[in-house]
């Protein structure tokens, strides 16, 4: 677990996730509570997790589902929120949900995808709302919830860690704060 609070392997799991010419502006560890997210994928077949492109195969809608704590971290660019989990987590994946494409973006499988992989990037634009409160011992709470529908419960720890592995946690919690709150205008 001491390997999570390190910047280095903050940035390097968040850039995994960055669209290309983006840079992280501040990350932070952060842990969830509670998770929803959203997919519906085209012209693909599941083996396990994993979506493959297929011409014949068809549609799938998946949510995938955590109700119990995990660390994240959380990183921000001047136009995207990057989520990237810090260890390898097990999720419930609800398969045939009634999710609108109005609502959810239909993407179109052109090479094999993890499902483990949903969820890690969003443009700003896309929060509909971050709700943001005091939590216990300086941490703050945040409930961000997208225009697609998926949610997230997050915590922001007053520190990040012990050791000084995060030596800027303090700052960079400051400015996704400060990011967040202005999706709410």
């Amino acid at each position: 677990m001491s390997g999570v609070f390190d910047e280095k392997n903050m940035m390097y799991a968040l850039g995994k996730y960055l669209p290309s010419g983006e840079k992280i502006i501040a990350g932070i560890h952060a842990c969830v509570s509670e998770s929803q997210v959203n997919g519906i994928f085209t012209d693909c077949v599941l083996e396990d997790i994993t979506l493959f492109p297929s011409q014949g195969g068809g549609e799938i809608k998946v949510r995938r589902l955590k109700y119990s704590g995990y660390d994240i971290y959380l990183g921000v660019t001047s136009r995207c929120l990057v989520i990237a989990e810090c260890e390898d987590n097990r999720h419930l994946y609800k398969f045939d949900v009634d999710l609108d494409p109005k609502i959810v973006a239909v993407t179109k499988v052109r090479e094999a995808f993890s499902l483990k992989d949903m969820g890690t990037c969003y443009p700003l634009e896309e929060i509909r709302r971050a709700e943001i409160r005091k939590g216990w011992m300086g941490s703050v709470k945040c409930k961000l919830e997208m225009k697609n529908g998926d949610t997230f419960k997050l915590m922001f720890p007053k520190l990040g860690g012990l050791g000084g592995g995060m030596p800027h946690h303090a700052q960079y919690r400051d400015e996704i704060i400060a990011c967040l709150s202005k999706q709410n205008v």
